[in-house]
């Protein structure tokens, strides 16, 4: 009864010093947590230890204070302080660490690997979803894991399908590597998610609409619906954003915080536009960073253009940080269904299966129309399956999957999630660094602008396609070619439309001010080290 009253509306009126007692230690705990995390990082950078990168510090601070917790008599207080309801994660922690993945892309390199990046991302996410999915329930089938029905490993495979390479991409900056490569990792990463929350909401969807024999076809528009409808309207918000400060005139010293704050609320205004339109708005506030980055950006002041660098890369930074000690703290304390450690085992087994026939199939396909001295490496090609870790997004949507599925299959995943989320940041995390000299991939990448990296002839570019192969009559193989190339050809025409009409109808300075950035902004949390 008397933990009753704590925390009803009644309770909390009778004792409100010891209410706001529990409250201050709670955000006293976890501010010290988060102190640590990047105290912890930066040592760690200074001394050029790249075998706990700063990911894995905050999930091993993590886990030492729920183990600390369940030892002593105090698990119970700090789970209390710890407890924060999902849609704190939702519409908090998330939107700014999506929003700056667009956000700090560089528009360059990513356009001119826009091809390889969107077959990575579209395509091969289709095809991990599915491999992960279809693997885990002849698993199940064949007793080798515990079995979850075919619509929910599916669902399974969408969610473990985001990757994350934030520690991965740390590095890559740290040691210095092909730009290219740099640009198809975080590329992929970024669409990635887009595709895995839009699957996971379809597969969703055919699962609660089984017993009303929904057919195939209406399930494809669906998914079409949520993810182009989610792409609309983050682009929308971005387009319009880009057209008021362009015409608003607010660039002037005493309008400038005005500037900064309305630059701010777009990002959210694109989120819960899309989640009230019944859309995704994690696509959408993704799609909103990439076009503000692009065309609304140029059009704010330079004192407002710094602000809002710092600002995102700031609460980002402070995001992330507190999701992985969350998830962390979460696997130490929470009550996880470790009965099932098959099915963790053979689903670390059967991404890494997955991941490699993403990675591997779509680099074929990629290769096939480019020619030989631009075609992607085998070895960046190792370097980007090994560099599909899992982070927040997978574990957003696994705790989605707790309230979605019923029977404890939602914990299952959960559990499974949450562990291969460590295992995956902790082991390919802390072996990176030895991954790239093992490539020989390290120090492929330059330091100096875009144009000068893309100039030279160290690494690969998007292609320039000409007519003088495939002469004589096409065989089937080479009108697949064909078709591929075609495809191509639209991303680069793209990019002239970009150049031509985009910039210049959306931005005041031609959209050339990105020209003599750094190839590297920051990678979510990667570049704040002042490099």
């Amino acid at each position: 009864m008397e933990d009753h009253l704590q925390i009803s509306p009644a309770g909390a009126k009778a004792i409100p010093g010891k209410e706001q007692q529990a409250a201050g230690y709670g955000i006293l705990l976890q501010i010290m947590m988060l102190v640590l995390s990047f105290v912890i990082g930066h040592v760690l950078r200074r001394r050029h230890f790249y075998y706990i990168p700063e990911a894995s510090a905050s999930l091993l601070i993590g886990l030492i204070v729920g183990g600390l917790a369940n030892v002593s008599n105090t698990e119970t207080s700090i789970r209390a302080w710890f407890n924060f309801h999902e849609e704190f994660f939702f519409l908090f922690l998330l939107p700014p660490i999506i929003f700056q993945s667009g956000f700090s892309l560089s528009p360059k390199p990513f356009f001119s690997n826009f091809g390889a990046i969107i077959t990575f991302a579209i395509v091969g996410t289709f095809i991990a979803s599915f491999v992960t999915g279809i693997l885990v329930y002849l698993g199940g089938v064949t007793y080798l894991m515990y079995r979850l029905p075919f619509v929910e490993c599916l669902m399974f495979g969408a969610l473990i399908s985001a990757t994350d390479p934030v520690t991965v991409l740390s590095i890559f900056q740290e040691l210095g590597t092909d730009v290219n490569l740099y640009a198809l990792v975080f590329g992929e990463s970024v669409l990635n998610d887009a595709m895995a929350i839009s699957l996971y909401r379809t597969m969703s969807l055919v699962r609660s609409h089984m017993s009303t024999d929904q057919n195939y076809f209406m399930i494809t528009i669906r998914f079409v619906e949520t993810f182009m409808g989610s792409l609309s309207a983050g682009v929308g918000v971005g387009f319009v954003s880009a057209l008021l400060f362009k015409y608003a005139g607010l660039d002037i010293d005493n309008l400038q915080n005005l500037e900064s704050c309305l630059f701010v609320l777009f990002p959210y205004f694109s989120y819960m536009l899309a989640e009230g339109l019944g859309l995704s708005g994690i696509v959408s506030i993704l799609f909103t960073g990439v076009v503000m980055k692009r065309y609304t950006y140029p059009n704010l002041s330079e004192s407002s253009q710094r602000f809002v660098s710092a600002f995102f890369h700031l609460i980002s930074s402070l995001a992330e940080t507190f999701v992985f000690i969350y998830m962390g703290f979460d696997i130490a304390m929470e009550k996880h269904s470790w009965s099932h450690v098959g099915f963790i085992f053979f689903s670390i087994l059967f991404i890494v299966i997955a991941r490699a026939a993403n990675v591997f199939g779509c680099a074929y396909l990629v290769n096939l129309v480019r020619p030989p001295h631009q075609q992607i490496p085998a070895k960046h090609q190792k370097a980007l399956w090994y560099s599909g870790l899992r982070g927040a997004m997978a574990f957003a949507l696994a705790l989605q999957s707790v309230h979605d599925l019923p029977e404890g299959h939602g914990q299952t995943i959960f559990t499974a999630t949450t562990a291969i989320v460590v295992l995956t940041v902790l082991i390919i995390g802390g072996s990176t660094g030895t991954m790239l000299e093992a490539l020989e991939v390290v120090g492929d990448g330059q330091s100096g602008s875009v144009d000068e990296t893309f100039e030279g002839n160290n690494g690969y570019i998007a292609p320039s396609y000409s007519d003088e192969s495939y002469d004589g009559e096409p065989s089937s193989g080479n009108r697949f070619r064909m078709k591929l190339k075609e495809f191509h050809k639209s991303t680069t025409s793209f990019s002239a439309l970009d150049k031509n009409y985009l910039t210049p109808f959306f931005t005041t300075q031609g959209g050339d001010e990105d020209e003599d950035e750094p190839i590297i902004h920051s990678s979510r949390r990667a570049g704040y080290d002042g490099h």
